[in-house]
């Protein structure tokens, strides 16, 4: 069973109940002097308390999904493990796997698409990164073989899991469930964490004589999936998205390179780059790289492209609420900008799922598959 599944849940909450009842009916037995009296109550309070620490932080973690499966739990996640051979004749991007979509006749593609998993080596960054590259269904109908399809790309914030944009966020299902009641046209979704360069958050930035992440997000995958994939290789084929850092990045990659994204969405995004003990020293003393990294600051002194941008705030709950009025602000023709307001809602998958719907309908409108 896996950590996320309802059936653990369900025993971590059934054995915890059980031992609480154990504990009352079992107490005056052991209300007695002797070190098995002793042993016997510490033993059923320890137990009862492990049980319901349990318990709640299944559940905590089945909402927030911090770990998506034991081995991710345990340190022992070893989705970094694919070998990727550098050598002549090799390819930037490699499926590895593939897994059913969770809707009606998943386990068909042609009916309910497909999720696969690659490795993408990027050329020009030298970064190697695993992702999910969730398939439409009509990309495996006949009468859609000829046909191209958009694409998106779609980050987690950071650290997490690409796991969690296909459990948590339900990036894939709600996908097709959108294109299938007609709010969306099909599209291709490549699905993986900013953190390309682990443990070290990057920010999306190519930092002074560390990992090219810029390069990466803006050339290698774009190139890597279109060389795969039956995507187009112009701007209007591709979009970004993400949450938080993912969202950051998004904004960023979108704002800084026209000339590959035509749209940017950023789920509860900051607009500068962090600077802390997880991104390290990112910009070497040099200021106007660090000035670059700040959108608002790009906005108002680098000349801003055709792309379109979507942000998200709420009224309460979230911090990035004058930042992202400021952002609003200061997008100038030919960008276009919208928003997403909430009137509740915190950094969150609750409040994410609540965006992320609509967001890929606008997504889809701004992207085109020719």
């Amino acid at each position: 069973m896996g950590l996320t599944s309802s059936k653990v849940l369900v025993v971590a909450v059934a054995l915890a109940v059980a031992l609480f009842f154990a504990t009352v009916w079992l107490w005056p037995r052991l209300a007695r002097r002797g070190w098995r009296a002793y042993v016997g109550r510490v033993g059923l309070l320890l137990a009862t308390q492990v049980a319901l620490f349990a318990a709640v932080g299944l559940a905590a973690n089945r909402s927030f999904l911090f770990y998506g499966s034991w081995a991710d739990l345990f340190g022992q996640e070893r989705e970094m493990g694919v070998v990727v051979d550098h050598g002549a004749g090799s390819k930037d991007l490699r499926v590895v796997g593939t897994r059913a979509v969770d809707v009606p006749g998943g386990k068909r593609p042609e009916v309910g698409g497909q999720i696969q998993k690659v490795v993408v080596a990027g050329e020009r960054s030298g970064i190697v990164s695993p992702a999910y590259v969730y398939l439409p269904p009509e990309y495996f109908q006949e009468r859609y073989a000829k046909r191209t399809f958009p694409a998106s790309v779609v980050l987690t914030g950071y650290p997490g899991t690409a796991e969690n944009l296909i459990k948590g966020l339900r990036y894939p299902r709600t996908a097709y469930l959108q294109a299938k009641e007609g709010r969306m046209q099909p599209m291709i979704l490549v699905m993986l964490r900013p953190t390309v360069a682990p443990p070290r958050d990057t920010e999306c930035v190519d930092v002074p004589g560390g990992p090219q992440t810029e390069t990466f997000f803006a050339e290698d995958l774009p190139r890597a999936v279109s060389e795969t994939y039956r995507v187009g290789t112009k701007p209007r084929n591709w979009g970004f998205m993400g949450i938080s850092t993912g969202g950051y990045c998004a904004l960023k990659i979108a704002l800084h390179h026209p000339e590959r994204y035509a749209a940017g969405a950023g789920f509860s995004a900051y607009y500068r780059a962090a600077e802390d003990v997880t991104t390290g020293d990112l910009f070497h003393g040099d200021d106007g790289l660090r000035k670059r990294a700040d959108l608002l600051w790009s906005l108002d002194h680098l000349p801003q492209g055709r792309s379109s941008f979507l942000v998200t705030t709420s009224k309460r709950g979230e911090d990035n609420r004058s930042g992202t009025l400021d952002f609003v602000r200061k997008v100038r023709s030919p960008a276009h900008v919208s928003s997403i307001t909430l009137e509740s809602g915190g950094h969150n998958f609750n409040t994410w799922n609540r965006e992320i719907p609509p967001a890929l309908v606008w997504m889809g409108g701004r992207l085109s598959a020719t």
